[in-house]
């Protein structure tokens, strides 16, 4: 999106903005007695456990709602008690932040050669059997304690890219070039040769015994897609089955239930997409008017499918954001936008964190000129 575009949304004349070149009645959300909809979006965040020091970081650029983790002060067991999430959630308190969702112990996005527990994704039983029972564990602890959703990811891959590239500033940016990557010829995994039927049969064993414990706590399972999607013939031997959108959807088919859905990725789902410049938006309402979007990360790309740069600042990508808003509000969406994956500068010892806040601000303006439509 083109910044100078920024600020052209607020007012009363914003209905004549069409963002994209979009006629102005395709523009609006939809509505309701001759009023829009409410927006009802949050600027959100996340990251790994919850301390005093990243909790006052957050806390100081106003953000709304946080994903994060409590300690578990047990490295054998591998979800937490009711009593460490009251402590998590006592520490949010003291900030004034309110957690929204929760990262899961298991079900992490890291490679599966570097994942410590790596039974569920591998189909290894019996221990798979153990793994998936912490899951519904702390599924009941959410429910114990008013967390109404808990995020998860089902990869082998973790997240693949090629190479790093140039960013704007002393930035550099993480690229996906699918045909230079398949050029390296990687080894395959400890996985060997997952195929799409196998990988299936690996969701449909979890969601089986998940889903109906989602269901009975009124819990949200939120899964993250698959990043990014690779070519047909796999990659490392691994068919990304959730690395299309053929695939999300049969995804949500299985089991179906309001409790679960997607940690909805737009970064990640526009990198699965041939032109996300124009595909996003529909795409986002076919999850979003089914209310399977529990969590958004606003993440910008630059490219498509099987070729992109991928952690980018949001002005700067192909995808309007300010039409991917409008489109949030059409659908009712009204849980957390959250920055991910800001650019790093190398040298620093956390390298993509002093990026976040320029992410923050240009997220909430977005919100609040949106917010302000009439």
């Amino acid at each position: 999106m083109d910044r100078r575009r920024f600020f052209s949304v607020t007012g009363a004349g914003a209905a004549t903005v069409a963002a994209g070149g979009m006629p102005a009645a395709e523009a609006q959300a939809p509505r309701k007695s001759g009023k829009l909809q409410p927006l009802k979006v949050r600027l959100g965040h996340q990251f790994g456990t919850l301390t005093d020091k990243n909790a006052a970081w957050v806390a100081r650029y106003g953000v709304d709602g946080i994903c994060t983790s409590p300690v578990v002060t047990d490295p054998a067991r591998l979800y937490p008690t009711p009593e460490e999430m009251r402590k998590m959630l006592d520490l949010a308190a003291k900030w004034k932040l309110q957690v929204d969702l929760v990262d899961s112990v298991l079900l992490t996005s890291s490679h599966i050669d570097r994942e410590k527990n790596p039974a569920i994704m591998l189909g290894q039983s019996p221990q798979r059997d153990r793994d998936i029972e912490s899951f519904q564990n702390h599924i009941r602890t959410c429910a114990a304690t008013g967390i109404k959703t808990i995020k998860y990811n089902m990869s082998l891959l973790g997240v693949v890219r090629s190479e790093e590239v140039p960013g704007r500033g002393d930035t550099v940016y993480e690229k996906w070039n699918a045909r230079d990557a398949l050029a390296k010829n990687p080894p395959l995994t400890k996985a060997g040769i997952v195929n799409a039927d196998a990988f299936w049969e690996r969701i449909d064993y979890f969601l089986k015994r998940v889903v109906p414990v989602a269901n009975e706590n009124k819990v949200r399972i939120a899964c993250h897609p698959q990043d990014p999607g690779t070519p047909p013939e796999g990659y490392q031997g691994i068919t990304n089955v959730l690395g299309t959108i053929d695939g999300m959807k049969k995804f949500i088919a299985m089991y179906e239930s309001p409790y679960h859905g997607f940690n909805f990725c737009q970064g990640t789902v526009s990198e699965n997409l041939v032109n996300p410049k124009e595909e996003i938006f529909d795409v986002i309402r076919y999850f979003g008017s089914r209310k399977k979007i529990f969590n958004v990360h606003f993440r910008n790309i630059k490219g498509g499918r099987d070729n992109f740069i991928a952690e980018m600042f949001p002005d700067e990508g192909d995808i309007d954001f300010v039409r991917a808003l409008k489109v949030y509000r059409e659908v009712g969406y009204e849980d957390l936008l959250m920055p991910d994956h800001a650019p790093r500068v190398p040298g620093q010892a956390d390298a993509s964190r002093e990026n976040f806040p320029f992410e923050f601000g240009y997220i909430r303006g977005l919100i609040e000129a949106e917010r302000h439509l009439v």
